[in-house]
């Protein structure tokens, strides 16, 4: 699968998102930069390969979209679904109307879906990317 690139434009459009976000995407957003779901770190309006996608867990491979009636059975999003399933993320969608009328179990379930997908074991090279031990370890 080819690797798309973060474009300026895309960036700049991720950014003017932010500020426009709809009452459900805002609410979402208030609850989960809030109470950490399960520890995860959320970011919103996040640009990965040439897409958008409204909030993303980068450690757990989650993202969360919020979705209006224009989604409903949308070519674009199947084919961008399937692209960024490839790359290793789970996506959850819900829909605008569930988001205001049942928040909590909106929540549960991405709290849900959290559990499901383990955070990678990070092995994260040393600074100077020597092997030898810190001072101590010896």
């Amino acid at each position: 699968m080819p690797h798309r690139a973060i474009t300026p434009l895309t960036r700049s459009r991720a950014r003017s998102l932010r500020s426009e976000m709809t009452d459900a995407e805002a609410r979402i957003w208030f609850h989960i930069r809030a109470h950490r779901l399960d520890g995860a770190s959320f970011r919103r309006q996040v640009p990965i390969g040439s897409y958008i996608v409204d909030f993303a867990c980068m450690e757990r491979r989650l993202i969360v979209e919020i979705d209006g009636g224009q989604h409903a059975d949308s070519a674009h999003d199947a084919k961008r679904d399937a692209w960024l399933k490839a790359q290793g993320f789970c996506i959850k969608r819900y829909w605008n109307n569930d988001v205001l009328t049942n928040t909590n179990g909106v929540l549960e379930d991405i709290a849900h879906a959290l559990t499901l997908s383990t955070p990678p074991s990070l092995t994260l090279p040393r600074k100077g990317g020597g092997n030898r031990p810190r001072r101590g370890e010896r």
